[in-house]
């Protein structure tokens, strides 16, 4: 008789760790390129403080990670969600929505909103729509705007360390 072979272990969302900062940054440059550094929410990300991270873990590699970013939207508190980047070979698995999915419960366990930049076709899932009046400092398509939370916000997006 064969022993079955092991199944691998799932792949687990973790908080990120400052140990995973390299593997984090190293994901977010093959995903992105050095192009990134130049968009309006790269350049907000870069003032703004994190206050949260997730990473995907696949038998202890990091395959995929998303931050949220402490920012305030008018006078409103709020979380920026990105970049979500995740690695080539690990694609189409699902796991850029699981990503969002642990942002999405961070910031209702912590009772704050989420504002982001993305394709409302992705993130509409989520529970985000487009945030008309939510103002970038920098070049932004407006109808990618997106917020997830009570009201409409309505100012400018302002970073937080």
């Amino acid at each position: 008789m064969f022993d079955p072979l092991p199944k691998p272990a799932p792949v687990r969302i973790e908080a990120e760790t400052p140990a995973d900062a390299a593997a984090v940054e190293a994901l977010v440059l093959a995903a992105f390129g050095p192009g990134r550094f130049a968009k309006t929410a790269e350049r907000l990300r870069e003032r703004a403080g994190v206050a949260a991270g997730f990473v995907a873990r696949d038998e202890g590699r990091v395959i995929g990670s998303v931050r949220l970013w402490r920012i305030t939207v008018g006078d409103t508190p709020a979380l920026f969600l990105g970049p979500i980047a995740v690695a080539s070979d690990s694609r189409k698995a699902g796991l850029g929505a699981d990503l969002v999915q642990a942002c999405v419960d961070h910031a209702a366990s912590v009772g704050t909103d989420i504002l982001l930049v993305g394709d409302m076709g992705y993130f509409e899932r989520f529970g985000f729509s487009v945030a008309p009046d939510v103002q970038l400092r920098g070049p932004v398509d407006r109808g990618r705007v997106l917020w997830r939370g009570a009201g409409s916000p309505t100012g400018l997006v302002r970073p937080v360390r």
